[in-house]
């Protein structure tokens, strides 16, 4: 560290700490400058009396109070100088305390007080100069030059301190910024993992169930059915404790020992293997059916496509009696629309339907459950929009729209 880098950070903890000391430092030194012009006179300098000594020691003294009170010391100052210049006839050389109060007014007082003080100094240096009759040019430009140098030098101290303080503001602002999109973002993930944990749960469950109850149905007449059955029930629910433990491992994972082996999240290439699976265990006739062509989808988008699909067909098992399901995926232009439409029952007239005889928009979501809230929500953080209700022939109906062309785009531009 060099001594520059160590004195400066030394100086400027002192001052903060205690700004007499600093500040009484920088008198007396002023006062021993003003003092060495009369220890070693010249030729053309009087002694110097005790009433010299006084006023060479206001122009001084008052500085340990500049930054508590900086007009009222430069005002002191401001007095006492001129007092001692035309008292110790000629003028001290230079004026080392009017030079220190500029400064200081300079930095740290109102406009109005700045404008004063610089224009009574010129005028007073001018005042002086003449009263000493014999100075010569350069001894009036070296006194301007010095009045408004000090000055230039307090204004230049005032906006650097300016600037820093607002570069600090703006450090403070931006770490709270950080802090409120961390929370935010720790609050997104958490409602994720909630979503995800639902949609795995509920149709892991309702899975499970339905097999439940057709095993002891058959294990009598057909033991092989019965026992496809408790094999298909402890499949899934392997397979929703291999999703959830994937899930969870965010939340739980040893920073030390590094992140755990997650395997990626189910996107649209897995609706096959979901279609399957529900029908081998249920008995459901799902079938797929795509138009259009497909493409790449951002990550998120390609989870919410699976986890709506999951969560509909999760529905249709549990709620709507029907016998079979129709999962389209139709890609247009810009969009991709996932529809799920069941031959059930369909939502009740006088229940959560409210006796609507169509699809009902997102404004208007016609089912209170968690589920259905879950579809609009995955919808929505994706740029796209949800449909649930009355299908067009009877039974229940789950759309959604979803933006597609992103990556068509990003690869464009690329």
């Amino acid at each position: 560290m060099s001594a520059r880098s160590w004195f400066s950070p030394a100086v400027a903890r002192l001052r903060d700490s205690n700004p007499y000391a600093v500040d009484g430092a920088l008198a007396a030194a002023v006062l021993f400058a003003v003092s060495l012009q009369w220890i070693f006179p010249g030729g053309r300098d009087a002694p110097l009396t005790w009433q010299g000594h006084l006023l060479g020691a206001a122009t001084a003294l008052p500085l340990v109070w500049r930054r508590r009170a900086p007009f009222a010391t430069a005002c002191a100052v401001s007095v006492a100088t001129p007092a001692m210049a035309v008292y110790h006839a000629p003028a001290p050389d230079v004026v080392y305390g009017g030079l220190v109060v500029l400064y200081t007014v300079a930095a740290l007082c109102p406009p109005p007080q700045r404008r004063f003080m610089l224009v009574g100094w010129l005028l007073g240096v001018t005042l002086t100069i003449v009263h000493k009759g014999d100075a010569r040019p350069f001894e009036y430009a070296f006194h301007l030059m010095s009045v408004v140098s000090a000055y230039a030098l307090g204004v230049l101290a005032r906006v650097q301190r300016a600037y820093t303080a607002a570069l600090e503001d703006r450090a403070r602002r931006l770490e709270r910024e950080r802090a409120a999109d961390t929370e935010r973002a720790r609050a997104q993930e958490r409602a994720r993992i909630a979503r995800d944990m639902h949609d795995i749960l509920a149709h892991a469950v309702s899975l499970m169930v339905v097999q439940a109850e057709a095993g002891p149905v058959v294990v009598h007449s057909d033991p092989a059915r019965a026992e496809a059955a408790f094999d298909a029930i402890a499949g899934t629910g392997r397979d929703a404790m291999a999703q959830l433990r994937r899930i969870l491992g965010v939340l739980t994972e040893d920073r030390d020992a590094g992140p755990p082996e997650r395997l990626p999240q189910p996107g649209v290439a897995a609706l096959p293997g979901l279609v399957r699976q529900v029908g081998d265990s249920t008995g459901l006739r799902v079938t797929l059916r795509v138009t259009g062509e497909p493409r790449p989808l951002p990550p998120d988008t390609e989870v919410a496509v699976y986890r709506v699909a999951q969560e509909a067909l999760t529905n249709t098992v549990k709620h709507a009696y029907a016998s079979s399901a129709i999962v389209d995926l139709d890609w247009t232009e810009d969009e991709l629309r996932l529809a799920v439409t069941d031959d059930g029952r369909g939502p009740d007239a006088s229940g959560a339907d409210g006796g609507r005889s169509g699809p009902v928009a997102d404004e208007s979501w016609p089912v209170g459950g968690h589920g259905l809230i879950g579809i609009r929500e995955r919808a929505a953080a994706c740029g796209g929009s949800a449909e649930a209700g009355r299908g067009p022939e009877g039974g229940f109906r789950v759309a959604v729209r979803l933006p597609a062309a992103v990556q068509r785009r990003q690869a464009a531009l690329g």
